[in-house]
């Protein structure tokens, strides 16, 4: 068995917080400068923050919608964590969205907007403008079996789009998405594009089944085509671009990135709305927000010394769980954002590339270069902590899986070798495979 290894319990290397409980994901990392230490609070405040629709005396949080689905980034991430998937009898969630299309691509290679709607479906909306649609969900139960007769049962989401304002949204594109913890995004942002790619097999050359790609995505400060790392189909090359696309697409604010109002023709009422100004978040704030992401750490691990966390530790390798949830990074050193995140070891069990997922975790929605069945490996850093944090467990790009376990069950395509190889360990095995995880 493999035992302690120096460090390993240091997430976010030198920059691991260790502070626990509720509020472990909203630390800063340790010995930010004066002024971003100071600048940390002032976006932190933005990101809670509700915005307001226009016009308001509060002009410096007005601007929301006219059409959104949340009012607030926390909203999405609440205490910098994970939403919470759609559940039967709701018709919106704290977190969760749902991404549309048509069949094609836009001259830039992104995703085809669909006629009337855009990108994303807005379910809510100010006074006097209409919501776009609603989403709704039911489950079908799927029964298995471990090898040891053990049984399990998994819940397979079936979405239904109703209330369309605009028109039928019954042919289009669509990827349910749930907001993912936001903690070491700076820590991400840092790595090299070399180091990323260091792990890139997209032709399988070493034929050991995994063949991680990089998606290329637009750029649109610098209107090129780049490297994605963020976002469920790293579809986002850097974090300043992750934040407007979420102002934009999500809360229907205005940045200087993504300057017009995120209202497709024919929603004239939405078109005729007024605004909180051009941009409705201004570059200092969208700065403000990018130095409170950029600088939120990863809670230290725990019971990492323990003996069946260990045992775990040994048993995720043999499964070969880090072809895709690579332990270790070091970022770079020239990230001129934040010098403070440059040239640490960190451990965020992701290799940041699209991996397929097989059939049953498809959306079958592509996304530039991301096939409809692939998805970016999430990083498992802070996984154990969401429960505290969050209340709940629910994970995967939906949140379709209800716990750990489940989610390793829902692995297909790439994973499929490595679910099966898990099934067939002893009930204690299995454990101490959840319990090393639950441990990051």
């Amino acid at each position: 068995m493999v035992g302690y290894e120096e460090g390993e319990e240091l997430s976010a290397g030198k920059l691991t917080t260790t502070l626990l409980g509720a509020n472990a994901f909203d630390q800063s990392v340790p010995g930010l400068a004066l002024e971003k230490d100071l600048l940390f609070f002032v976006g932190n405040s933005l990101f809670r923050q509700n915005w307001v629709s226009s016009p308001a005396s509060t002009t410096a949080r007005d601007g929301l919608g006219p059409t959104f689905n949340a009012r607030a980034c926390s909203s999405c991430h609440n205490k910098d964590g994970r939403g919470l998937p759609l559940q039967e009898g709701q018709n919106f969630s704290a977190g969760f969205l749902m991404r549309i299309s048509e069949n094609g691509t836009t001259d830039i290679g992104a995703p085809k907007p669909f006629e009337a709607y855009g990108g994303q479906i807005q379910d809510r909306a100010n006074l006097g403008v209409s919501f776009e649609a609603k989403i709704a969900v039911t489950f079908q139960e799927i029964k298995g079996t471990f090898n040891d007769g053990e049984t399990y049962t998994l819940q397979k989401p079936i979405y239904n789009i109703n209330n369309e304002q605009f028109g039928s949204l019954q042919n289009a594109l669509t990827s349910p998405r749930v907001g993912q913890q936001v903690i070491g995004l700076g820590l991400i942002d840092a790595i090299t594009k070399e180091a990323i790619l260091n792990n890139e097999d997209e032709f399988d050359a070493d034929n050991d089944g995994i063949s991680g790609k990089a998606n290329y995505v637009w750029n649109h400060t610098t209107n090129k085509k780049e490297m994605g790392r963020f976002g469920w189909k790293a579809n986002s090359p850097t974090l300043k671009q992750q934040i407007a696309e979420a102002f934009h697409g999500d809360m229907g604010l205005t940045t200087s990135i993504f300057s017009e109002q995120n209202c497709p023709s024919p929603q004239k009422d939405c078109a005729k709305a007024s605004n909180g100004g051009l941009p409705e978040v201004p570059d200092n704030s969208l700065d403000n927000v990018l130095i409170y992401t950029s600088s939120l750490s990863v809670p230290i691990r725990r019971s990492f010394e323990d003996e069946n966390v260990l045992k775990g530790k040994q048993l995720f390798r043999n499964l070969k769980c880090t072809s895709c949830h690579v332990e270790t990074f070091t970022t770079g050193t020239n990230y001129p954002f934040n010098s403070i995140l440059e040239n640490v070891t960190i451990r965020p069990f992701s290799d940041f590339l699209l991996h397929d997922m097989g059939n049953d975790l498809a959306d079958n929605r592509p996304d530039f270069l991301a096939s409809g069945k692939e998805w970016r490996t999430q990083p498992l850093w802070g996984i154990g902590m969401i429960q505290e944090v969050n209340g709940h467990t629910f994970l995967l790009h939906d949140g379709r899986a209800r716990n750990i376990e489940e989610a390793i069950l829902w692995h297909g395509g790439e994973a499929e070798n490595a679910k099966n190889n898990y099934k067939k360990l002893s009930k204690e095995d299995r454990q101490n495979v959840l319990s090393f995880i639950n441990s990051l």
